[in-house]
């Protein structure tokens, strides 16, 4: 006998229940649209269209506000909670632009492949990722962290560079390639901080108990961490001006100026050959500074 594909009559009212119930829910798409035209309307490279006049782009950048509305549900009396939070966000539009336009010129200035900022504004997903922090990071400090958590989980989702809206991350950030780079809720980032692919800025453990202290690593001034590099630890901090190579594991301090580089076990085989006449390269064991 063939099976019903029917669903259960209860399952499907218990859910439909849910549904009703979350009706001030924002859906993802909504979001992710609401967030590429805060964009659109800051940089025109990002912008899905244009403005015959200078009322009508006017009453565009009024609509966010609008359509932000919609998309705040954080408290119960969500009416008072979503204006005070369009309201500061609104207000905070101008210095989020300034603060993206220096972390795409961080970007010109840190990748030879880059040819201005009009490419990275377009084309980069380093500066979509910051540039979802750096929305998201405003709309936390406003109380709307349900929002906030979304747009960071959008830019995951489109970057695969995932990081934590309340991580606090200085000016004229630069992230190359990205792909992989995880930054956690308590990460501490100074200015001119430049990360590569794969880096993480993460914490020694997940135990819930730790969920109020800081957790994760703080990176001082005009740091370079590159690809593959795993830092961890609410105690941990990187000195300014240090460079961390690629694959290092990080879990003390290091003071300013400090240069760590990971070189492969000597019980590995190098494959490559050196110069002429001198056989293979050689290969030597752990963490140097």
């Amino acid at each position: 006998m063939a099976r019903s594909r029917e669903l259960d009559d209860a399952f499907v009212a218990a859910r439909f229940q849910a549904h009703r119930a979350c009706t001030g829910c924002p859906s993802r798409h909504d979001v992710a649209a609401w967030l590429d035209d805060v964009l659109g309307f800051v940089f025109p490279e990002q912008s899905l269209q244009r403005f015959d006049d200078l009322d009508a782009f006017r009453a565009f950048g009024g609509a966010l506000g609008d359509r932000l509305l919609g998309l705040v549900h954080d408290c119960p009396d969500a009416t008072a909670f979503a204006e005070k939070v369009a309201a500061g966000f609104l207000g905070a539009v101008a210095q989020l632009h300034a603060r993206l336009v220096e972390d795409a010129d961080a970007i010109v200035a840190g990748d030879p492949a880059a040819w201005n900022r009009s490419e990275v504004i377009r084309s980069y997903p380093g500066f979509y990722a910051i540039a979802a922090h750096r929305v998201a990071h405003e709309l936390l400090g406003h109380g709307a962290r349900m929002l906030a958590r979304m747009i960071a989980a959008h830019a995951h989702r489109s970057t695969g560079i995932d990081i934590h809206p309340a991580a606090r991350i200085g000016h004229r950030c630069c992230i190359d390639h990205g792909t992989g780079i995880v930054i956690g809720e308590t990460a501490v980032l100074g200015d001119d901080v430049k990360l590569y692919q794969g880096v993480t800025l993460g914490g020694l453990s997940v135990r819930k108990e730790d969920a109020k202290v800081k957790r994760h690593p703080t990176i001082g001034d005009r740091v370079v961490i590159y690809a593959g590099a795993t830092i961890l630890g609410g105690d941990t901090v990187v000195g300014h001006d240090s460079v961390i190579g690629g694959n290092v594991w990080l879990t003390r301090s290091v003071p300013p100026f400090s240069k760590l580089t990971y070189r492969a076990p000597e019980a590995v085989e190098a494959t490559a050959v050196g110069p002429a006449g001198e056989g293979p390269a050689e290969a030597s064991a752990g963490v140097r500074r």
